[in-house]
């Protein structure tokens, strides 16, 4: 196993518990950023696992050596903490290997893992796949939590399972807040949106504090974001919204930018031209950003999640 996932955060736990009770070698990788020095253990261990977070996958594509070396031992990619745009797991695979990379869901509360694309079965490109075992998700109300939403429709998710936990230390209002009565049962109230296809895979569409509000209708970050990753002028991106003065309770959909390298040299003015230009053609008009910024980096927290709050 290769993963960058820190110690400090329940998926390196995980990994590392996991390695120590399988019995399976694990690279310790110190610095994520450090590109080359993972790229070195994966030429020298050729691991049968990598588990990381997409931005770090984005980051290893970058690299040459990554391009270069042989991945016929490699069985899966495990993907999680953020979502992984499908234009870059296709670009991922084209290196790797077709198939391998396998996208999960879960969070700190739950152990961490509550739904994976199957490893043997079928996998669906750009969902976080079905729930493991013994593990029950529905997809309630985002206003309320008390109904459940058809397939197709988002909701707020929710959990039941043995790996949830029992609440927060010392935090009884927390607590009350996140594990609820739903249906004569204690469920987790995540604080994602998701829907479930026909099938049973699940996608996420947002955490409810990252969803806009635009004319009462409701904006998904993600569903921005995986449209604006097929220009190939943007390397990263991330939707924000900031309060509307003039219509109390909406939003301003805000976009910030990293331009690929192949965009560095474009006129910033033309190129947000360009990208709205792209986004009146490809997306509802509610939907389109109204501010365009560029950044030098997108923000990272220390797992290697997107830091909206800082990007706000």
């Amino acid at each position: 196993m290769c993963s960058a996932f820190p110690l400090f955060h329940l998926a390196g736990l995980m990994v590392g518990m996991t390695c120590v009770a399988k019995d399976v070698p694990q690279c310790l990788i110190p610095d994520p950023r450090n590109t080359k020095h993972i790229c070195g253990e994966i030429a020298k261990y050729r691991p049968s696992l990598l588990t990381n977070v997409p931005s770090l996958y984005q980051m290893l594509m970058e690299e040459p050596i990554f391009k270069t070396l042989d991945f016929s031992n490699l069985k899966a990619c495990i993907s999680g903490a953020a979502p992984f745009a499908v234009e870059s797991i296709e670009a991922f695979e084209a290196i790797v290997g077709k198939g391998k990379v396998l996208e999960v869901y879960g969070m700190t509360e739950t152990s961490p893992i509550l739904t994976m694309n199957p490893a043997g079965g079928q996998k669906k490109i750009g969902s976080v796949g079905v729930p493991v075992q013994s593990t029950r998700i529905k997809l309630v109300d985002i206003e309320t939590g008390e109904t459940e939403v058809p397939v197709g429709e988002e909701g707020e998710l929710i959990a039941n399972g043995p790996q949830v936990m029992k609440g927060y230390l010392n935090k009884p209002d927390e607590t009350a807040h996140a594990i609820r009565d739903f249906q004569g049962e204690k469920w987790l109230y995540t604080g994602d949106v998701a829907r479930m296809d026909e099938d049973g895979y699940f996608s996420i569409a947002d955490r409810v504090k990252d969803m806009l509000i635009v004319g009462g209708y409701k904006v998904f970050s993600r569903e921005v974001e995986e449209k604006l990753y097929e220009m190939p002028d943007v390397e990263f991106c991330a939707i924000v919204g900031i309060p509307n003065p003039d219509r109390p309770g909406n939003d301003i959909v805000k976009l910030v930018v990293q331009r690929a390298e192949t965009a560095k040299d474009k006129d910033p003015e033309a190129l947000k031209n360009e990208i709205i230009e792209y986004c009146k053609k490809n997306m509802a008009a509610y939907k389109i950003p109204k501010i365009v910024e560029f950044a030098e980096e997108i923000p990272l927290t220390a797992v290697g999640k997107v830091d909206k709050k800082q990007l706000r």
